[in-house]
């Protein structure tokens, strides 16, 4: 049985052992190894790897999904990491692509196998703190992100869109890694720790081990500011009570939540993206024990169409065959 091989790190809950030979060998790029959707796409690869002989996925953890997309438009990378607004970005040649003059017409050769759920974003502070709102952060130091990436804008946008509240101005933001980031909120030199992932989350499972956790939202989740912050690819969810050992929250905390996908390049032949998207879909089941938040994922809303981004032809004749696509 084959498993994955991590050219970066070692992926946080997978055991894994030496790969054996295969007949076509795809390397998948991923964010920092311990995010949830890292975990995520190296369970995709875990269990297409456990249960078709043919192909191999090398998954690499660690660098900017920005980057791995462009790297796989240009044909140097086979798999990634994508959200609906890096690709409407790279298609349109926009953004962090603007000053790349190939990134339109590269991107091109780029297409989907799933979407899944990028989790809600939990707004974390420990169970005594006397923050209770979103509301509350005024003077606080917070952790959102990597200073500048999609996460920390994500969060900060939610802030300031609930609350008025303006990250670097009304409260203060630390800039670390995820890593030092989870860290300062551990060691209790930060007030708020922000993560997006699908529960139960491996941060908040070992914060909970030993100290009080409670999820926050803000006052109020309506107006014309949240329509715009939620645009086409953000939508409301919300966090549950009772997830954690020694969550406080007496019910659900509203946040919000988007979708981020497997991307691939759309000249990879139909044949094995078939058989990648077939093994993971008849066996995700398998590992819903050993990883509970895999029950977040759906079929349907792997299929969504969202920014224009093509499915690949062999996922789609998937798809079809599954009765989920026409």
């Amino acid at each position: 049985m084959k498993r994955p091989i991590f050219a970066a790190a070692a992926l946080a809950a997978l055991a894994l052992a030496p790969a054996a030979r295969a007949e076509t060998k795809l390397k998948l790029a991923t964010i920092e190894p311990s995010l949830g959707q890292a975990i995520t796409m190296a369970t995709f690869a875990n269990v297409v790897n456990a249960n078709d002989d043919d192909v191999e996925i090398e998954v690499a953890g660690g660098g900017a999904a920005t980057l791995h997309q462009l790297e796989a438009a240009r044909g140097n990378l086979d798999m990634y990491m994508v959200t609906p607004t890096i690709y409407d970005f790279i298609s349109k040649g926009t953004a962090m692509y603007a000053n790349q003059p190939d990134a339109a017409e590269a991107a091109k050769n780029l297409a989907l196998i799933m979407w899944f759920p990028y989790g809600q974003y939990h707004y974390a502070v420990r169970g005594d703190s006397d923050i209770e709102l979103l509301d509350d952060l005024e003077g606080a130091t917070v952790f959102l992100g990597p200073a500048g990436g999609g996460a920390y804008n994500a969060a900060a946008g939610w802030i300031e869109a609930t609350t008025g509240l303006v990250a670097g101005e009304d409260y203060e933001t630390i800039t670390a890694n995820w890593a030092t980031g989870f860290q300062s909120f551990l060691d209790g030199k930060i007030d708020m720790y922000v993560n997006g992932c699908i529960d139960p989350c491996q941060q908040f499972i070992q914060f909970a081990e030993t100290e009080s956790l409670r999820f926050i939202g803000p006052e109020s989740h309506e107006g014309q500011a949240v329509t715009d912050y939620l645009g086409d690819y953000r939508y409301l969810s919300e966090v549950p009570a009772d997830m954690y050992g020694s969550q406080v929250n007496d019910g659900p905390v509203m946040s919000t939540d988007t979708a981020v996908g497997i991307g691939i390049r759309a000249d990879v032949g139909e044949d094995t993206v078939y058989k990648i998207t077939k093994a993971f879909w008849e066996n995700v089941g398998s590992i819903s024990s050993e990883a509970p938040w895999a029950k977040a994922l759906s079929i349907g809303y792997a299929v969504q169409s969202l920014a224009g981004m093509p499915l690949h032809p062999g996922a789609a004749r998937y798809y079809r065959e599954a009765g989920v696509l026409k």
